[in-house]
Order: structure tokens, then C-alpha cells, then sequence
């Protein structure tokens, strides 16, 4: 495995199944390389073995941070660097905000925040060291807009929005690149087996995060988004001279982040005069 190979050098969490997969797949066909990870190797094993000598498969729970390190200095050894960090792994967590269980909560913003900023400290040495690269940390819709029972998902990805808008502003003059991209619903496991929720029920919920509970569950397997194409999407916005600092995914996806901006701006206007009055009356 050649450390000089100018092909791109990929490195993504999350593959076992889903998004993370399709993009590792997408990758590996166009003649890439890749660092693919997932906690059970053996699940990432057959897209290793489909492009022998341009893929390792490495073990990777983002919230062990001797388990980063080590994946890390992996493909950095096997590859000679990282050019693009796909921040994939995650899931999602059912609850109204009064039913949420705390171990649950923490080991959520554990995975989806923690273990993404872990990952990133760990693949930016080599990014500033040669002035180039590009992080693409997968948010969600729910990063831009909010709704009942995902809460505390909603909470994970606004602060994924947060930390790479700041993120781009550091290392935008080092060269190097960020992407945020928020993908609507998809056809992957995320409403289904590897959707959590809290065993607390509250009566009073029933018809507001209850209800969305079951839509939101019922939605597997229907999804409209195609994780393949998602794939594609990503690896051309990667491959972009002014690549986005979002990348929103699905048709749905743009409806409702666009009327997002809309009610926004209706609610800001509406309060503009009260707004104003917190300044120091102008001298």
C-alpha cells in the first residue's frame, strides 16, 4: 500500500451500516482510499477485501479516545495521511425532554458530540502540518430545525452546527475545509434498530412526543432518501474548488430547512422594535 498515492485518502466513522457504508462504498469505486471504521471491523470487512490494497478496516468506538488514537495513527501509517474526515457515527434517542434518562442522554451527546470532537483533535495534527484537508462532520435537518420526541438528538446536532461553524472560522486560513451536511430522512437504520428511546412513558405526552415517537419509527424502511445517492452528493460537494459550508440532502430536506428560514425571519421581524430597545439609547 503505497504511502505516496496521490488518490485521496478517506477516513469515516460510522460504516457499518447506513450513510457511513454507502459513502465508504461510494469512495472505494471511484479509485479512493479509505480508512473504513466501525466498532465490529468483521462488518466492514467485505468492502475491505472488495478494494484490497486501498481499504483497511479499523475497530472504532468514537468514545473510547485510546481507540481514536490508535485508528488514527493506523491510517496515518498505512496511507501516509488523512485528506478528508467523514464524521458519520451516531444515532438517534426517543423521548420528550421529561422522559429522558440521564445515562441515556449523556452516553447520546457522548457519541454524536463528544466522540466527533475526539475524532477531529485527533486527524487535525496532520491536516495543519500540511496545510490542506477537509472535515465533514454529518449533522442532520434536525440540526436546523426542532421537533417533538428528538430533543435531545436535536440538541447533539445543533451543537455539531456550532462547533463546525466555529471550526471552518479556525482552520479556513490553515487550508482546510469544512462541510456540514444535514441530511432529511434516509433510508438507513436510524429510525429503526439503531433508533433508541426511553423506556419512561408520561401520559400527558401521548399526543405530542408519543405521537411523533410512532411516526417517527413507523418511517423505517419508507424513507425517501436514497443513501447512495447521498454518497455521491457528498464525495462531489468534497471534490468542489468552493465546496458548502452546508450541504443540505433530499428534497424534503430543502422544503422544510428553507421554510425554517422563513419563520425565522418572520419571528425576528415581528419583534424588531422590542428587539432594538435593548441597546444603550444612541448618544
Amino acid at each position: 500500500m503505497s504511502k505516496q498515492d496521490g488518490t485521496p485518502v478517506w477516513f469515516i466513522t460510522g460504516c457499518s451500516s447506513g450513510l457511513g457504508r454507502a459513502l465508504a462504498a461510494a469512495a472505494l469505486d471511484r479509485g479512493h482510499r479509505a480508512a473504513v471504521t466501525a466498532r465490529s471491523p468483521e462488518q466492514v470487512a467485505d468492502l475491505v477485501e472488495a478494494h484490497a490494497g486501498r481499504a483497511i478496516a479499523l475497530p472504532l468506538d468514537v468514545t473510547d479516545r485510546y481507540q481514536v488514537a490508535r485508528a488514527v495513527a493506523a491510517a496515518e501509517s498505512a496511507f501516509g495521511r488523512i485528506d478528508v474526515l467523514v464524521n458519520n457515527a451516531g444515532y438517534g434517542y426517543l423521548a420528550a425532554l421529561e422522559e429522558g434518562e440521564d445515562d441515556e442522554v449523556r452516553a447520546l451527546f457522548e457519541t454524536n458530540v463528544h466522540g466527533l470532537v475526539d475524532v477531529t483533535k485527533a486527524v487535525l495534527p496532520g491536516m495543519r502540518a500540511r496545510r490542506t484537508g477537509h472535515i465533514v462532520n454529518i449533522s442532520s435537518l434536525g440540526g436546523l430545525a426542532a421537533f417533538g420526541a428528538t430533543g435531545y438528538y436535536h440538541a447533539t446536532k445543533f451543537a455539531v452546527e456550532g462547533l463546525s461553524e466555529s471550526l471552518a472560522a479556525e482552520v479556513g486560513p490553515l487550508g482546510i475545509k469544512v462541510t456540514i451536511v444535514e441530511p432529511g430522512a434516509f433510508r438507513t437504520n436510524w429510525s429503526g434498530p439503531s433508533m433508541r428511546q426511553s423506556k419512561i412513558r408520561i401520559d400527558d405526552y401521548d399526543e405530542t412526543a408519543g405521537a411523533r415517537r410512532a411516526s417517527t419509527l413507523a418511517t423505517y424502511g419508507k424513507q425517501p432518501g436514497d443513501p447512495d445517492r447521498a454518497a455521491a452528493a457528498i464525495i462531489t460537494a468534497v471534490a468542489s474548488p468552493e465546496p458548502p459550508l452546508r450541504l443540505l440532502l433530499g428534497k424534503a430536506d430543502y422544503d422544510i430547512a428553507t421554510d425554517r428560514l422563513t419563520t425565522l425571519r418572520a419571528g425576528f421581524d415581528t419583534w424588531r422594535e422590542l428587539t432594538l430597545s435593548a441597546d444603550y439609547p444612541a448618544s
